[in-house]
């Protein structure tokens, strides 16, 4: 009897190229192998999140995954040097869970919409206005802001978060649509602070309509921190990581996935029978993080994240909280 033949899996990169023709190839070839040299040399992982381009989430990344995913991974490295190819207040949490190791963030402008919404006087401002109720803080947010709060959440576990405090209403901040979307899933009275991401609350119900009448059957799956309109259109509502379980676990024929647009390209490369419908809408401050930037990362050891100490040790405190929750 002959032999099974074998099914070769496409590789990941070669689609993410065939995907993104746009992105210069050809000089990534050659950032990507002095990346994979100096990893080498200096014991170095690059942590890449959901939202980066293609060519950093196949052709670099060690570890792959949302903001709750990275913070884990982070504190487990045995690695002496963690690249942080996200914004900073990812790069921050990561040098907050591991004191001991060398965080450096490629763009030092790579921020993010919802951090600066908010700043610690804020949160004790909020303390002082609602006493003894207890603050949830998203891990969208600074160190200083974090290290006044009660425990952190992520959009994947905001909701058990919430409900592991077992108190009858909490402060959430700051993003008000995902807080609004944890107020739809639990009875806890939620007190949102005016917070917002700006790559997702571009989105539009209307929109969405617009391809359900265009394309018949499509599924659309929305991030929640989109606002209330496109929530009520979508078929599911999750965290980047729980989008790409959905989308995994369903193989739709068709599907729009409502978030930053680069996480199609990523989800597409390994999903090759799912035909993704982009409405596109970039992350600014994510896109600063290039294969360029994480090469000279690593040849210069810039920028390498600081913590006060102080500051880091209060942080820590609701981020473990957090990572104990799940």
């Amino acid at each position: 009897m002959a032999p099974t033949p074998v099914q070769l899996q496409p590789n990941p990169l070669d689609r993410a190229r065939a995907l993104t023709p746009e992105l210069a190839w050809g000089t990534a070839d050659d950032d990507i192998a002095a990346i994979e040299r100096l990893k080498r040399e200096r014991n170095a992982i690059v942590l890449a999140h959901n939202y980066m381009t293609p060519d950093v989430f196949h052709g670099v990344a060690d570890v792959q995954g949302d903001s709750l995913g990275l913070a884990r991974r982070a504190a487990e490295t045995s690695a002496d040097v963690i690249v942080m190819a996200g914004v900073h207040f990812m790069a921050e949490t990561a040098k907050i869970t591991c004191p001991d190791k060398t965080v450096l963030i490629p763009d030092l402008e790579a921020g993010c919409s919802l951090a600066s919404s908010i700043t610690a006087e804020d949160v004790r401002g909020l303390r002082a206005r609602y006493p003894g109720v207890p603050v949830v803080t998203y891990v969208n947010t600074s160190a200083e802001v974090k290290a006044e709060t009660d425990i952190c959440c992520t959009s994947s576990n905001a909701v058990q978060v919430v409900e592991s405090l077992g108190a009858d209403r909490v402060l959430f901040l700051p993003d008000r649509y995902l807080g609004s979307y944890v107020a739809s899933q639990t009875d806890v009275e939620i007190i949102n602070w005016d917070g917002s991401c700006e790559v997702h609350e571009r989105f539009t119900g209307d929109e969405l309509r617009v391809y359900r009448a265009e394309i018949p059957g499509i599924e659309i799956i929305a991030h929640p921190e989109c606002p209330p309109d496109v929530l009520a259109e979508a078929d599911y509502v999750g965290s980047t990581a729980g989008m790409i379980t959905w989308v995994s676990e369903h193989r739709p024929e068709r599907v729009v996935m409502v978030t930053e647009c680069s996480m199609s390209d990523n989800v597409a490369a390994e999903l090759p029978d799912v035909e993704f419908v982009k409405p596109c809408n970039l992350c600014p401050h994510m896109k600063r993080i290039t294969l360029a930037k994480i090469r000279t990362a690593l040849e210069t050891n810039t920028h390498e994240v600081v913590v006060d100490p102080d500051v880091a040790a209060r942080a820590l405190v609701p981020i473990e909280r957090m990572l104990a929750v799940g």
